[in-house]
């Protein structure tokens, strides 16, 4: 069975950084779509970013274009997101989850298998 373990959030000021990681365990991590969630309380869960298999291609929500990086390392199972001028906005728990199947959606009810999530805070 598939794992996934967020490492990275915290506490940070606004307008400050911080990375991401998803270690998955299992031997096809390099043949899944990954994709970052965030969720607030209250809200639902919202897409963030995703990544295709090889890593080629990227996609991002409006709200976080320019500022929020998606990559992945296939080599160590790790897809990463990279956070800079964070928002007071944008706290909320963030969650990878991996598809096996074509296609890169932004729905989350598209994705097979979750993490426990980080929380990330920003402060103002």
């Amino acid at each position: 069975q598939v794992q996934l373990v967020e490492s990275g959030g915290g506490l940070v000021q606004a307008g400050g950084s911080l990375r991401l990681s998803c270690a998955v365990s299992g031997r096809t991590f390099s043949s899944y779509v990954m994709g970052w969630f965030r969720q607030a309380p209250g809200k639902e869960r919202e897409f963030v970013a995703a990544i295709s298999w090889s890593g080629g291609s990227t996609y991002y929500a409006d709200s976080v274009k320019g500022r929020f990086t998606i990559s992945r390392d296939n080599a160590k199972n790790t897809v990463y997101l990279q956070m800079n001028t964070l928002r007071t906005e944008e706290t909320a728990g963030y969650y990878c989850a991996i598809r096996r199947s074509v296609g890169v959606p932004r729905s989350p009810t598209a994705y097979d298998c979750w993490g426990q999530g980080a929380q990330v805070t920003v402060s103002s």
